[in-house]
């Protein structure tokens, strides 16, 4: 099969497409022809020397932690599922790639009214949005600050505090203002007097914060929530201590995600794709969402 991979740590060019054997799913494991599989900043990070806790790296690495394509071939005891059926899930550092082998409890069935690209991106955005808000108990009444908030999990963090009855303000550079307020969300541009201008939009208060960003945004939200308990950060987790706010981990399941497909197929969260790119593209890709202003999720297909 062809993958996308690294041979040595090293900027968006030192991925590369390679030819690498085809993996056979071991038991209770499904082998999935992948269709398009989503570009994070996760996979970014890997590529330029992070190695994730608790993680062995091997050369040549395969890059991708979201992924939606059609079942091929099952595992000895698997259940529930039949080759040709199409799903999506999560399977961490093997996505880049035109097949790969899974464990059954990380793929749900695919919504008939789903995309493959929105597929391939839903998985790691949607559920580390569900993770966070659960968290940080955001519920009707509440009034949540969403940094970066047209990002991937911002855009599906918007549209789940609005579905669990919260008012949400969104920070967002003033080309995605019109996007967020499709979503439900009040725009609010950041930079300098960003906890001004919240105030003036929420005269009675913000009660929780959702950080996809860090450094002074994160300090924003500490100077408007009182509860410290109920500011999450997705990205400055070297304060979290100093400061009394929570470092926010996806927490992914099945369930979860199926919840989440439940919600889309019902047409109460979409997600938002913005560029799609070939597998022999992955180099631009990467680029294109380390310039840190992407709308939504950047995408591979893999034909």
């Amino acid at each position: 099969m062809l993958a996308a991979a690294i041979r040595a740590f090293g900027a968006p060019e030192a991925i590369e497409v390679t030819e690498l054997d085809t993996p056979r799913p071991a038991p209770g494991e499904v082998r999935v022809r992948v269709r398009a599989a989503g570009v994070q900043a996760y996979d970014c990070a890997v590529r330029a020397g992070w190695n994730p806790p608790g993680m062995t790296l091997a050369f040549p690495q395969v890059l991708g932690n979201d992924f939606a394509g059609v079942v091929d071939e099952l595992g000895e005891g698997v259940t529930g599922f039949a080759p040709g059926d199409e799903v999506l899930g999560w399977a961490v550092l093997s996505c880049y790639a035109e097949y790969l082998v899974v464990s059954a409890d990380q793929v749900v069935a695919k919504p008939a009214n789903m995309p493959w690209e929105e597929a391939g991106a839903f998985s790691a955005s949607a559920q580390t949005a569900h993770t966070a808000l659960r968290a940080l108990e955001v519920g009707p009444g509440d009034t949540l600050l969403v940094h970066a908030a047209a990002g991937g999990v911002g855009t599906i963090a918007v549209q789940l505090a609005k579905e669990w009855g919260a008012t949400v303000i969104g920070t967002a550079g003033e080309r995605n203002h019109d996007y967020l307020r499709s979503l439900g969300a009040i725009p609010v541009t950041y930079g300098d007097g960003l906890a001004d201008r919240v105030r003036a939009l929420a005269p009675d208060g913000v009660t929780a914060a959702l950080d996809g960003i860090g450094g002074p945004a994160l300090d924003v939200s500490v100077e408007l929530v009182k509860d410290r308990g109920r500011i999450g950060t997705l990205v400055d987790f070297a304060r979290v201590e100093e400061l009394g706010v929570r470092a926010i981990f996806s927490q992914r399941s099945a369930e979860r995600l199926r919840e989440l497909t439940g919600l889309y197929a019902q047409g109460r969260i979409r997600v938002e794709v913005s560029r799609v790119f070939p597998l022999a593209a992955a180099p631009e890709a990467h680029h294109e969402v380390e310039t840190g202003h992407v709308r939504g999720k950047i995408v591979l297909a893999i034909d």
